[in-house]
C-alpha cells in the first residue's frame, strides 16, 4: 500500500506558476511510475504528466513546454511545475503511483486559476 499526499495547490492569477508537491509513504518510490492527472468539473480525469522510475516522462500534448514534471527519489516525491497558467488549466490535481497492477492515487489538490 502506498499513501499519497499532494499539497501546492492554491488560487492564482492567469500567467501565474504554481509547483505542486506529492510525498509518497513507500520506501521503494524509485520503482514507482508516477504520473499527475487533473479532473475538471463535468470532465473526465486526464493525463497532465507521467515519469517513469528510469525518468523517461511523457505530458499531454496541449500541456508541453507549460508543465514539468520531476521526482526525487531521495525524498519520496514527485513534482508538478506549472506555469504560464490559464483558467482552464483549474482543476482538482491527482498524483498517481503505478507498479505492475497496482495503482494509488492521492486525495488531490485544487488549483484555480482566476483574476
Amino acid at each position: 500500500q502506498v499513501q499519497l499526499v499532494e499539497s501546492g495547490g492554491g488560487l492564482v492569477q492567469p500567467g501565474g506558476s504554481l509547483r505542486l508537491s506529492c510525498a509518497a509513504s513507500r520506501s521503494l518510490f524509485s520503482i514507482y511510475s508516477m504520473g499527475w492527472y487533473r479532473q475538471a468539473p463535468g470532465e473526465e480525469r486526464e493525463l497532465v504528466a507521467r515519469i517513469t522510475g528510469g525518468g523517461i516522462i511523457n505530458y499531454a500534448d496541449s500541456l508541453k513546454g507549460r508543465f514539468t514534471i520531476s521526482r526525487d527519489n531521495g525524498k519520496n516525491t514527485v513534482y508538478l511545475q506549472m506555469n504560464s497558467l490559464k483558467p482552464e488549466d483549474t482543476a482538482v490535481y491527482y498524483c498517481n503511483a503505478r507498479q505492475g497492477s497496482a495503482s494509488y492515487w492521492g486525495q488531490g489538490t485544487q488549483v484555480t486559476v482566476s483574476s
